[in-house]
């Protein structure tokens, strides 16, 4: 059984209503491009074919090395800075280092706007969100999050979340790293924050699972074409759930990616079925 979708899935923003859509770009790792050219046209065409396919979520960090820059230039040469959702993070302690860093956020990102901040790791995060609640009265910033890698920290952001209540909050969901839907997935639909996730295909751990083998025939059932697509369908099929956020430097793997956001989803039954496919490899 599936989910019938639009023909580009959107979720709404649950704080505001605003709808974004639901398969973003991360830029871990593969946007720390620095000045190179040869480094920097492959991001470009990721850039412009996201955009082009509907993306908007781009989410970066001060951590990702040059990754802010790049996005940043690449956003203001391609003219597409409309077009996109920018989300990056504060990583630091204290509140003048915090104020400095995200000041230079605007400077390498190359706007006067950031539409998502976020306290990395939950790293001093009562003191970023008194900045940052400032700031969105001041319109610098339109929504405030937290965000952490690991499964760790859920107890503690379920205490930020039902204390400070962030927009947003942003987690490791996968296929095989289920533990967000015991509590933290139901608990944000409840209080109504937006929820993004981070690391969905396990930092590429997920497809070392299943290569050389090729998708069950009943994939088909919820218009899935890869295994990208599979682990992609499976995060964005919990209705919790706003954003994931793949990351790629890889032209063919942002248009397939973006696939995943297209067509049917699946249901619950369907789900554990791929749940259970997964876990028996």
């Amino acid at each position: 059984m599936t989910v019938p979708q639009p023909d580009t899935l959107k979720r709404p923003i649950p704080s505001t209503k605003e709808r974004i859509t639901a398969v973003g770009l991360g830029t871990y790792g593969v946007f720390d491009a620095g000045l190179s050219k040869t480094a920097r046209d492959p991001l470009r065409e990721v850039l412009r074919l996201f955009v082009e396919g509907g993306g908007g979520m781009v989410d970066s960090s001060p951590m990702y090395g040059s990754a802010e820059r790049v996005v940043g230039d690449l956003a203001g040469d391609l003219a597409v800075r409309d077009a996109l959702f920018l989300a990056t993070k504060v990583w630091t302690s204290g509140r003048e280092a915090g104020v400095r860093q995200m000041e230079d956020s605007f400077r390498l990102l190359r706007t006067n706007v950031i539409d998502l901040m976020q306290v990395h790791n939950l790293m001093d995060w009562e003191t970023h969100f008194e900045t940052l609640r400032a700031w969105k009265e001041e319109g610098r910033v339109r929504y405030a999050g937290i965000t952490h890698y690991a499964t760790s920290a859920f107890r503690t952001m379920e205490h930020i979340m039902k204390t400070a209540h962030p927009d947003f909050i942003q987690i490791c969901y996968s296929i095989v790293t289920r533990e967000a839907e015991e509590r933290l997935l139901p608990l944000a639909a409840d209080l109504g924050i937006g929820v993004i996730v981070n690391r969905p295909f396990e930092t590429a751990g997920l497809f070392g699972k299943v290569r050389g083998k090729p998708l069950p025939p009943w994939a088909k059932e919820f218009e899935c074409a890869s295994w990208a697509q599979f682990f992609l369908k499976f995060i964005l099929s919990n209705p919790a759930v706003t954003c994931a956020i793949p990351a790629t430097g890889n032209a063919a793997h942002v248009l397939d990616d973006r696939k995943a956001g297209y067509g049917a989803l699946p249901d619950i039954r369907m789900r554990k079925k791929m749940v259970h496919y997964i876990d028996t490899l």
